[in-house]
């Protein structure tokens, strides 16, 4: 979900060539980090909103079996028709909601495992200590002015990950709303 934004982050890394140039890393960093725990939260509350949907139609299918039932009691053929249709919809419903459900606790996990690394790169980072590949400093005039520009260009292309990152993540939100609302 994070891999650009974190790819982004890497590169920026890699091309700082100052000390202030290393600080606006960490700075782009620590607010990649801040909207990789929003879409974290997001995905966690549309998979507690998923939870509570799946709930809410295993209750419906309790209660429609139960009219069915009630109905086949008294004879009355109609509303059992009725009853197994509704049954044989919520069922269905309930098939999706969990497929639905299994897939997003696995995003969980993995948006999960992304931020504690990106948060693990951060604090590494804070320290001084850059990943792999980084490089501090640069040899030349012309080098270092490239570098700078290379720099900026990141810095610009993960601001625009990140803003990307967050009206999805509203998208989202608003989306599982307006579902919600629905009924559906």
């Amino acid at each position: 979900m994070f891999e650009k934004l974190r790819q982004s982050i890497r590169d920026a890394m890699s091309r700082a060539s100052s000390p202030a140039e290393g600080r606006a890393v960490l700075a782009m960093m620590r607010e990649a980090l801040v909207e990789a725990k929003v879409g974290l939260d997001a995905v966690r509350t549309a998979v507690e909103s998923t939870r509570v949907q799946l709930a809410a139609e295993r209750v419906e299918l309790e209660t429609i079996q139960r009219r069915g039932r009630l109905a086949a009691q008294i004879h009355d053929d109609e509303t059992v028709r009725v009853a197994a249709q509704f049954e044989k919809k919520t069922a269905e419903r309930i098939a999706v909601l969990e497929r639905k459900l299994q897939a997003q606790q696995a995003e969980q996990s993995l948006v999960e495992r992304e931020v504690a690394e990106m948060t693990e790169q951060f604090k590494s980072a804070s320290a001084g200590v850059w990943p792999a590949g980084a490089r501090q400093g640069a040899s030349g005039v012309d080098d270092e002015r490239d570098m700078r520009g290379s720099a900026a260009a990141s810095a610009a292309a993960l601001r625009r990950e990140i803003d990307k990152r967050v009206r999805e993540a509203d998208a989202e939100r608003q989306l599982a709303e307006l579902k919600r609302r629905m009924g559906k």
